[in-house]
């Protein structure tokens, strides 16, 4: 690789972004890659680049803010935008329960890791992490694993919950069968509806997933881009509806590039590999689009993230929130008669 360039994230089955002169370079490592390049890379930008705040070697540049900054002021940047997050849109009162979702993920892991370091000294506050078994073969199992661990490194209580004992059925059975709609839109009702009933049962009171900045940004253009107005207002910060926990979302301003490398300087372990459906999503060339303008219009996903949350405040006043009543199969809240998942179970 070229000496110049400026920055390099070195991810195991990731894809790698290098934003030296706008070009975006995608190429693969393996695990035991990982360590050597970011010895490498870091030793090439500690010769010239050093951090902003301080003389410490530099080991990233935001190229959206122009600092360079080195792994402590990284980190210290991370967890700063978290905390104003969570000032902001999801305030933390007394005595609350925050329930965790944790896939095994980069997201969820961080998430989870920097609640617990902000959280872990107020004994009024309980941090419970749940991990949904979808039944993906060759996929879930190792990410499971890895939530274990960490919920066992932090001393959370970890509680694991499937789709076969709960729905009778796994992701790996439901994609074999002919259907009317991708893979996701069934694991995403299907789980969304799992966690908010295991969140109800544990009295939760906050439900936290790990959706970072490029998560937002791209479900915002995707529901543009379907003039899915309703849908779109569902993620502005939230307020209190009988039968929905209330969701909380720490990651929303930090790019997922920089929740990869947090996870990656804090040796958490963690899969970076890709759900083998997620190629059937229109996700994922709303992603590949989105990374395109970022590196040619740094500061792109920041954008929408700020342009949404102005307008949808007008827009709310249009399309005010419905009145959640229960699904008549398994009584959970929806906006009907039959809840999305019993529909998509046809359980109707």
């Amino acid at each position: 690789m070229d000496d110049r360039i400026i920055l390099i994230y070195i991810l195991w089955n990731f894809y790698i972004v290098d934003v030296f002169e706008g070009t975006l370079v995608r190429t693969r490592c393996d695990k035991s890659y990982i360590g050597s390049c970011l010895l490498i890379y870091q030793g090439r930008l500690s010769m010239s680049i050093k951090c902003m705040k301080c003389n410490r070697d530099a080991i990233i540049y935001q190229k959206y803010s122009g600092m360079h900054l080195c792994r402590k002021h990284f980190i210290e940047d991370v967890e700063r935008k978290v905390k104003l997050t969570i000032r902001q849109n999801f305030r933390i009162g007394k005595n609350e329960t925050l329930v965790v979702a944790l896939s095994g993920g980069k997201d969820s892991s961080v998430v989870l890791h920097i609640l617990h370091k902000i959280f872990h000294q107020r004994r009024d506050l309980e941090i419970i992490a749940i991990s949904i078994d979808e039944g993906i073969c060759g996929y879930r199992e190792h990410n499971i694993e890895h939530a274990k661990a960490l919920a066992q490194e932090l001393g959370v209580r970890h509680i694991i919950r499937s789709f076969r004992d709960e729905y009778g059925t796994t992701m790996d059975e439901l994609a074999a069968k002919d259907r009317v709609y991708g893979t996701c839109s069934y694991c995403g009702v299907l789980r969304k509806s799992l966690l908010n009933k295991i969140a109800m049962e544990l009295d939760g009171t906050k439900l936290v997933t790990g959706h970072n900045l490029d998560d937002e940004a791209q479900t915002i253009l995707m529901n543009h881009l379907g003039g899915d107005v309703e849908r779109m207002i569902r993620l502005a910060p939230p307020r209190a509806l009988e039968g929905l926990v209330l969701r909380a979302k720490p990651l929303r301003n930090i790019p997922e590039k920089e929740v990869a490398l947090y996870a990656l300087l804090n040796n958490m372990l963690v899969e970076f590999e890709r759900c083998p459906y997620s190629h059937e999503a229109l996700r994922g060339e709303v992603r590949k689009m989105l990374n395109k303008f970022e590196v040619g219009h740094p500061g792109t996903k920041y954008s929408l993230i700020r342009g949404f949350d102005k307008m949808v405040g007008v827009l709310a006043k249009d399309y005010p929130q419905v009145t959640l009543s229960k699904c008549r199969v398994c009584g959970e809240a929806c906006t009907g008669d039959l809840c999305q998942a019993c529909n998509l179970l046809g359980r109707g």
